[in-house]
């Protein structure tokens, strides 16, 4: 009995794709639900995964191909199914490697090993790329399973690739900076024994071999490869040659990051896409291979190439700064009856609840309360539309070893005050460990960031775009206050409110900041609401 492999739906508005590249080959062995064929369209790349066990026998469709929505593009044969297939838990990303062409001799008899591809697995919701960030084995060394091979960067976390199984690293296809595509083949192990002496002539090859970093000057494109959906759209809006754009795709294919960056680096200073296409951030920094080049001072330099997290920050940033019509408002707040509520509960609290009492949580609370009475704090704008949220995602600003992040918690409306202090936490250490996800980093309707945790005493956040609304807390200070004409000290903090006066006017930003100073000086507002 044969099986029928279909293009899959591939989403709202897609209708079709173009075949990017085949995991399998004729006569290959497949196993059910393993990825068969990388379909590209111009909003995401698909795998196509076995509908059944089986092997594989006809290829409908070849690499480059464009083919639409239910198109059969092959066949698996059932009847194939009793030879060896695949282990049912094979990780996605490590796959059986083809042999090039030009590989060297087997290695010597007593060495028995199988040879595997390193890819990049799916790094989350929207991100088609990242960059590889550092490769922790090196050619010849050997590993553990489950042990991290490679770090690959993108803009909003860093992720570990970890070796499938135990074994060897035995080439190294893609160097540290190059940016890769998810499913990209980035590497190859061997599993098994390798054998000293071919892990060590491995490692000789590997030293002599000269780095494959794609760079502007070295790498052009390889024109046989047909162009991808997305591809072909961004190169035929601007008027590109192919031929002419710098390549970091396998096999030197044009991958749609390729054609953004080289729009980046028209000395013409070209525009972005039209709207209709996907909308790409414009960087906020001349690339470095761009400048003139620059002499290094005797005294002592050193060059460290900027993450992918880093360069997105700074281009967010500044988008907020050119976009956004921003402006910073200011109050002060007393801080003297929080520091008694917390006094009183504090260990009753963190014995229940297993979390400590911070100011976070409060804060978090405070601000949700002044959003429900100034809705526009809480919006959106979206080109001439306003977007008004129901819902309340609160961002969290917090420093992590890559840079800044701002993880969300959702709903935070419907959370107690533990769990919002256990969440901040746990965002807290993962953002050290650089464990965050992609979801966590999504979103949020509004977004507070504490600066007091390092000192500072007063500053103007930049917005969080697409975001309306920063608040910014500060450090905890004791000044002279007048309380009923007389002079005592008090706890107090500068708190400051950045917003998008396109869409919040002085009146609500001023307001939002008074009912956030009467929450926290009068905590149990909270309790009723007002």
């Amino acid at each position: 009995m044969t099986i029928e492999i279909k293009v899959p739906d591939m989403g709202e508005s897609v209708t079709e794709g173009t075949i990017a590249r085949w995991f399998k080959t004729l006569g290959e062995t497949v196993a059910a639900d393993e990825p068969l064929v990388e379909i590209e369209t111009d909003k995401v790349t698909v795998e196509v995964p076995a509908p059944g066990a089986g092997v594989l026998i006809e290829i409908g469709a070849d690499e480059g191909l464009d083919v639409e929505v239910g198109t059969v593009i092959g066949t698996i044969d059932e009847n194939g199914a009793a030879t060896a297939a695949p282990a049912a838990n094979t990780p996605i990303e490590a796959v059986p490697a083809e042999k090039p062409a030009n590989t060297p001799a087997a290695a010597p008899a007593e060495a028995t090993s199988e040879t595997m591809d390193v890819t990049v697995p799916e790094l989350g919701e929207s991100v088609t790329e990242g960059t590889v960030g550092r490769w922790l084995k090196q050619v010849g060394e050997s590993f553990a399973a489950d042990e991290p091979l490679v770090e690959i960067e993108t803009d909003k976390v860093t992720a570990e690739l970890p070796a499938p199984s135990a074994g060897t690293l035995i080439e190294i296809l893609s160097q540290e900076g190059v940016d890769v595509e998810v499913g990209a083949v980035v590497g190859r192990i061997a599993t098994g024994n390798v054998g000293a002496a071919s892990a060590a002539a491995t490692a000789d090859t590997a030293k002599e071999k000269p780095a494959t970093a794609a760079t502007p000057e070295s790498t052009r494109a390889n024109t046989n490869h047909p162009l991808s959906p997305a591809v072909r759209k961004l190169v035929d809006e601007h008027g590109l040659d192919p031929a002419a754009i710098p390549v970091t795709g396998r096999d030197g294919r044009i991958t749609k990051g390729d054609v953004m960056r080289h729009l980046d680096n028209r000395a013409s200073g070209a525009a972005r896409p039209a709207a209709s296409a996907p909308q790409t951030l414009a960087p906020a920094f001349v690339a470095a291979g761009d400048l003139p080049e620059r002499e290094e001072d005797p005294r002592g330099e050193e060059r460290v190439r900027m993450s992918k997290l880093r360069q997105t920050v700074a281009t967010r940033l500044k988008q907020a700064q050119n976009t956004a019509a921003m402006l910073t408002t200011f109050n002060e707040v007393d801080m003297q009856g929080v520091m008694d509520l917390r006094a009183r509960y504090r260990d009753d609290f963190e014995k229940k609840h297993g979390v400590k009492l911070g100011l976070m949580s409060i804060f978090v609370k405070a601000a949700i309360n002044a959003l429900k009475e100034l809705p526009s704090v809480n919006a959106e704008i979206y080109g001439d539309e306003i977007i008004y949220r129901n819902y309340y995602d609160i961002g969290v600003a917090v420093g992590g070893e890559q840079g800044l992040v701002v993880p969300v918690l959702r709903d935070a409306d419907k959370q107690s005050f533990s769990q919002i202090e256990g969440q901040i936490a746990d965002f807290g250490q993962r953002a050290r460990d650089g464990k965050l996800t992609i979801k966590e980093l999504t979103g949020g309707t509004f977004t507070i960031t504490n600066g007091g945790i390092f000192g500072s005493m007063l500053s103007t956040p930049i917005l969080n775009p697409p975001q309306s609304g920063i608040l910014g807390m500060h450090n905890i200070v004791k000044r002279p206050v007048v309380i009923d004409d007389e002079i005592v000290i008090r706890p107090t903090m500068y708190l400051a409110l950045s917003y998008d006066h396109r869409i919040i006017d002085g009146r609500e930003a001023v307001t939002f900041l008074v009912r956030v100073k009467q929450a926290i000086e009068d905590p149990e507002r909270l309790l009723i609401e007002v």
